[in-house]
């Protein structure tokens, strides 16, 4: 085991919902901190994927924001200022568009990746100071779907109802549309561990990506037909006489509505519509079925979809008609991707939720924050637009925008027309710990400090409420995110309720989720620290914490689990001989979300340098490239270019792009807005595209060092 000198500090990774544990110590030479292993904590056993070791490398001057800028009117270039300055600037911004346009044409947009602090006391302060009902997160953007179908099935959303230990005990795991071992590499071993143990593992990706690879049974359906895929397979658990009837009976409702809507579709017109075989349907159900036990996960594949919600409600339906819910190493789950996926969306910074998971509808919920926040309840605004619906109104019904810890130009769908209604902004404000594409528009940018600067709470996706320490102080000309909303929240009338300690805000926080449907109360940074983090729900200090959720009864009012009848649908938009391929996108393992700080790294960049586009060999024969040629891909939307990546690991009618890099090769440049009707989730992973062979090679996105532009910035990035 490693030895922890007497200076580490013991915290976690800043990156993904995994929030492996981590020890900070102070590094010789230049490096501001070294990473080591933390092998006490049960997530990880000390375990990082490159990101997590060289996530200190973000915290030098060299590449982050260590003052705030303004935008020169005059030169149109943003300058150095000072805090007083800056702050004012944002805060005349916000009360002057208030003045001329009301408080609705005021916008926040935050971010899963900001501590569960800043999420509840921006949207506070969205509610409170600015009167606004337009705030909305990039959350949006990552599991809403898996949400909303959780709420509807079971009455409650915690991403894991079950701890990740129980995954290596169980029977069987069907993982849909996730690539563990390039978005989460350290839970890889859960899955081999599974198979050491005698589990079978079934993987559900149109690409044979390296998750894929360790499985029993991989099936390649075509992006955007995972829906008809789950009512295949529930629909061969009916005809084969597999459905528990026991735990539909006495644990569940809306089975007949349910399993009408099942069988209609049978497994040859599954075949038809997903490209999967019905032997290998066939066999799926039998390696689930006859296992002693089971799990379904998703992830991003089948759940950023325009049917998203419907998708994840028919494996939802899946695991409750085979009794694989509620029970011990049973259940489905969704692997929630950014750092504080979970609790960035418990907390407040959803346009249609306050903190605990309470609806802003509900009036008792409303009461209740009320009181909390010392305010009268009538005076909380209602709730405002989702994400990409917020980021369509800018520039005509949302004049300024607030953006926090997001990078919207290149993670939004559509992301072309995202960009040009942030340039139609009256006025942008943006604070993030280095200068993103999004930041390089703005009228303000605040630096702010960063994960092993500050200290704050995350919810990991196993719903273990986590403490980050702060290990090293931030440069002088940084201050935190609480800082910013206490600095701007005096500037705009409100001196109290805005504290920049963080404890302080958790402590109000746990006081505004108490009774919730995510209750904290009874978590304290004390007992985080003591027991390696603590689960919600826990209403009191003497509450051990819930691990593991349903066991007993469901969260809906009668304690039964909601069968949702769904049945299959195209995608919004379909291939035609115009656009004959489909897009898909996704991550890769040396990257993370929109690349705003891992594109700042060296190692990472060494690794993976840009964009790409991955394609089938007889594809590309076709289409007539090479490998590292350049291809032009079009959508309805616009048009990226990126080298040529071939492989046989994917499907002849699909290509595959990262979405993590700006310039000519933003993949999201394509990408289809169509939303869910539930969750408001955009279809990020199906779009039709054309490809086109170039003759000259491609122009990648610069990776830019904030050394870069420590003086100014070039007036083209100017908003307006």
């Amino acid at each position: 085991m490693t030895s922890t000198p007497a200076a580490a500090t013991a915290t976690h990774c800043p990156y993904c919902a995994l929030q492996c544990g981590m020890n900070l110590r102070p590094a010789a030479g230049d490096a501001v901190v070294e990473v080591e292993e933390r092998t006490s904590f049960p997530v990880n056993r000390g375990a990082l994927c490159g990101k997590g070791r060289s996530a200190p490398a973000v915290l030098s001057s060299a590449v982050r924001l260590t003052g705030p800028l303004v935008r020169d009117a005059v030169s149109g270039r943003l300058e150095p200022a000072g805090w007083d300055e800056a702050l004012a600037r944002i805060a005349d911004g916000m009360r002057g568009t208030r003045a001329r346009h009301g408080a609705d044409a005021v916008g926040v947009f935050g971010g899963g990746g900001l501590t569960n602090e800043k999420a509840y006391a921006l949207g506070k302060f969205a509610r409170v100071v600015l009167g606004t009902s337009q705030i909305d997160y990039n959350g949006r953007f990552c599991m809403s779907s898996a949400a909303a179908a959780h709420q509807r099935a079971f009455g409650l959303d915690r991403g894991l109802p079950f701890p990740l230990e129980d995954i290596p005990r169980t029977g069987c795991v069907i993982l849909v549309g996730s690539n563990l071992a390039e978005t989460m590499p350290p839970a890889l071993r859960y899955l081999t561990e599974l198979r050491e143990n005698g589990g079978r593992l079934i993987v559900i990706d149109p690409r044979r990506t390296r998750t894929a690879e360790q499985a029993d049974l991989h099936l390649a359906p075509r992006p955007g037909t995972d829906l008809a895929l789950a009512l295949g397979m529930l629909h061969l658990v009916v005809a084969q006489g597999r459905v528990d009837d026991e735990f539909v009976r006495e644990r569940t409702s809306g089975w007949d509505e349910a399993r009408a809507g099942v069988m209609a579709h049978w497994p040859e017109l599954v075949e038809r519509l997903t490209g999967v075989p019905v032997p290998q349907l066939r066999t799926a159900v039998e390696l689930f079925c006859d296992a002693p036990s089971g799990m379904v996960l998703t992830a991003r594949g089948p759940e950023q979809q325009a049917k998203g919600t419907d998708t994840v409600g028919a494996w939802i339906n899946f695991a409750l008609a085979t009794g694989r819910a509620g029970r011990p190493l049973s259940g489905y789950g969704c692997l929630t991707g950014q750092g504080n996926g979970q609790g960035g969306r418990e907390h407040g910074q959803k346009a249609d939720q306050l903190p605990g998971y309470r609806k802003l509808t509900d009036p008792a919920a409303r009461r209740h924050v009320a009181g909390v926040w010392g305010v009268d309840p009538d005076s909380l605004p209602g709730p405002g637009r989702s994400a990409y619906e917020l980021l369509d109104a800018l520039g005509t019904d949302v004049r300024a925008l607030l953006v926090m810890g997001s990078n919207p130009v290149v993670s939004a769908p559509h992301a072309g027309h995202v960009e040009e209604r942030l340039r139609s902004l009256d006025f942008l404000a943006v604070a993030d710990v280095v200068l993103s594409e999004t930041a390089a528009l703005a009228d303000v940018v605040l630096p702010v400090t960063q994960w092993a600067e500050e200290t704050g709470t995350t919810t990991s996706l196993e719903g273990r409420v986590l403490l980050r320490r702060r290990a090293v102080e931030a440069p002088d000309g940084v201050r935190s995110d609480l800082e910013v909303l206490n600095g701007l929240a005096a500037l705009l009338g409100h001196g109290k309720g805005f504290p920049a300690a963080p404890e302080e805000v958790f402590d109000e926080l746990r006081r505004a989720s108490a009774g919730g449907p995510a209750d904290y109360a009874g978590i304290t940074y004390e007992r985080i620290a003591a027991e390696d983090g603590v689960f919600w729900p826990c209403p009191d200090t003497a509450h051990a914490g819930t691990p593991r959720l349903f066991l007993d009864r469901f969260a809906t009012d009668d304690g039964r689990a909601r069968f949702v009848p769904v049945t299959h649908r195209p995608a919004a938009e379909e291939t035609d001989a115009e656009y004959p391929v489909v897009l898909t996108t996704g991550r890769v393992v040396a990257q993370y979300q929109s690349g705003a700080q891992t594109r700042r790294v060296a190692e990472l960049n060494a690794a993976a340098p840009g964009p790409f586009v991955e394609l089938h060999p007889r594809l590309a024969e076709r289409i007539g490239v090479a490998e590292g040629d350049p291809v032009a891909v079009t959508s309805r939307r616009g048009r990226a270019v990126a080298p040529a990546r071939i492989t046989g690991t994917i499907r002849q009618d699909t290509v595959f792009m990262p979405f993590h890099w700006a310039g000519e090769g933003r993949a999201n440049t394509l990408t289809n807005p169509a939303l869910d009707p539930v969750s408001r989730m955009p279809e990020f992973k199906v779009c039709a595209v054309r490809l086109e062979a170039l003759a000259t090679a491609p122009v990648t996105a610069p990776v830019t060092a904030q050394s870069e532009v420590t003086g100014a910035v070039s007036a083209e990035t100017q908003p307006r």
